[in-house]
């Protein structure tokens, strides 16, 4: 019955043990080998060629960000970080993912009772949906391959003309390292607000904005509760929160941090979010459905579409996971749908050169 194979590596025997029993809950996974530090890990994985692999980043002998590099060099494999949920915990995880490194699950919560179900059942589906898609070790290579340039101002002819006076964008699996893709070669001449929601821990969301504000034109952020909205400001929904909108005046907002709807799969979801900035920009908000599992965001885009709204996918091949994007095409409603490389550049084609308007649009 198993079909799917794969390589724990953590110096933890607890860790290495409590992911062991979860991964081998479902009758589909077998732990093939474990490996009680990244040397071990590197040549277990060249051994062995497992489906994925499961990697702490903190271990003696040779640490998890080190082991990565030499597997993605060596024998490319899907990799899942376990992370520490410290600030610390998030920069190296935020660098595991630039590295190459799909996904990640939080270390701490494995250690609570209460939450360990949860824990098993994102596992195994993240387990599962990855190693279903047999093209992502090579997906990531193509993705963190993407050369570094400067922005191509295109035409926005392919997109519906209109003034877009928002811009929401909503990603999860493979997030980190595509949006690094993605938001510096947006163009320091946009001047909308641009709304992020990356399915993310707390702590996660701030080294990536930290790590995204580094490299980009635009200024990039974790967004805090009660903040004026500003154009030319990315702002990234705080992991484990809902961002929202707040109208205080005639076209001014405030950024609304909130543990409601507490009902959601995601906390930030893209859902919630998306459908705060299309009630309160309408159809001028511009959104862009990314690599992630599942179907968040496609409630949003549907209202977004009923107003006469623009949205963007990404296309299959350089997704990570097409899981969210598929849920848009597959309902017919993405007007256009891009590889990754592509999504800054039309962006930039429908904002920059007078395009975007903050204050010339109806609802």
């Amino acid at each position: 019955m198993h079909n799917i194979s794969v390589l724990v590596v953590d110096d933890s025997a607890f860790m290495r043990k409590s992911i062991s029993l979860m991964l081998e809950s479902d009758p589909s996974i077998k732990v093939v080998a474990a490996a009680r530090n990244g040397e071990e890990g590197v040549e277990l994985a060249r051994k062995l060629r497992p489906d994925l692999i499961t990697m702490d980043i903190e271990m003696p002998v040779m640490d998890g960000l080190t082991a990565l590099k030499k597997i993605m060099e060596t024998a490319p494999t899907s990799v899942i970080m376990i992370s520490s949920l410290t600030t610390e915990g998030a920069e190296a995880t935020i660098k595991a993912m630039e590295l190459g490194a799909v996904d990640f699950i939080p270390k701490e919560l494995s250690y609570v009772n209460v939450n360990i179900g949860k824990i098993k059942e994102d596992l195994i589906s993240k387990v599962k949906e990855i190693t279903r898609h047999k093209l992502i070790a090579s997906r990531l290579e193509r993705i963190r391959n993407i050369e570094k340039r400067k922005p191509v101002y295109t035409s926005a002819k392919d997109l519906p003309q209109m003034h877009y006076a928002a811009l929401s964008i909503g990603i999860s699996t493979g997030g980190p390292l595509s949006l690094q893709k993605i938001i510096p070669k947006l163009s320091g001449s946009i001047n909308i607000p641009v709304f992020i929601v990356q399915h993310m821990p707390p702590k996660f969301t701030k080294s990536l904005a930290d790590r995204l504000n580094s490299l980009s034109q635009l200024e990039v952020k974790e967004a805090e509760n009660g903040e004026l909205v500003r154009g030319g400001v990315v702002y990234i929904a705080p992991g484990g929160q809902h961002m929202k909108l707040k109208k205080v005046s005639n076209l001014n907002y405030t950024i609304d941090i909130t543990a409601e709807p507490a009902n959601t799969l995601h906390r930030p979801s893209v859902d919630v979010t998306m459908t705060s900035v299309i009630e309160h920009y309408g159809k001028n908000t511009l959104a862009v459905i990314m690599t992630g599992m599942g179907k968040d965001g496609l409630e949003a885009v549907r209202l977004l579409k009923s107003k006469g709204g623009v949205a963007i996918a990404q296309d299959e091949d350089t997704c990570v996971v097409y899981g969210m994007p598929k849920a848009i095409v597959d309902s017919g409603l993405a007007d256009l749908v891009l590889p990754l490389e592509k999504i800054p550049e039309t962006i930039n084609g429908a904002l920059v050169n007078g395009k975007e308007s903050v204050r010339r649009y109806s609802n």
